[in-house]
């Protein structure tokens, strides 16, 4: 499993596991969820950029217009072949 170790801005350290990566227009976004809340059904997503010293940092996505893209994009491969109602469709 892909587990990351994250800081938030006021210190505290959080682990989540990697649901899943894709590439969009050159960049990199990753969904991930917190390993704390493993009942959550929630994720978060955020963008793997280079900082001013060139090492990988992941940052969040300002942009409504790019995260609503991006969310999409992961909804769908994360969650189009779950059988929510547990029926099969036949």
């Amino acid at each position: 499993d892909d587990i990351f170790t994250l800081t938030d801005e006021d210190g505290v350290e959080k682990q989540f596991e990697l649901l899943g990566s894709c590439e969009v227009d050159g960049s990199e976004y990753l969904a991930l969820v917190p390993l704390e809340d493993e009942d959550s059904d929630e994720y978060v997503i955020l963008k793997r950029e280079t900082d001013e010293n060139g090492e990988d940092i992941l940052a969040t996505i300002d942009d409504d217009d790019e995260f609503d893209r991006i969310a999409d994009i992961f909804d769908d491969q994360l969650f189009d072949e779950v059988d929510y109602d547990g029926e099969d469709d036949e």
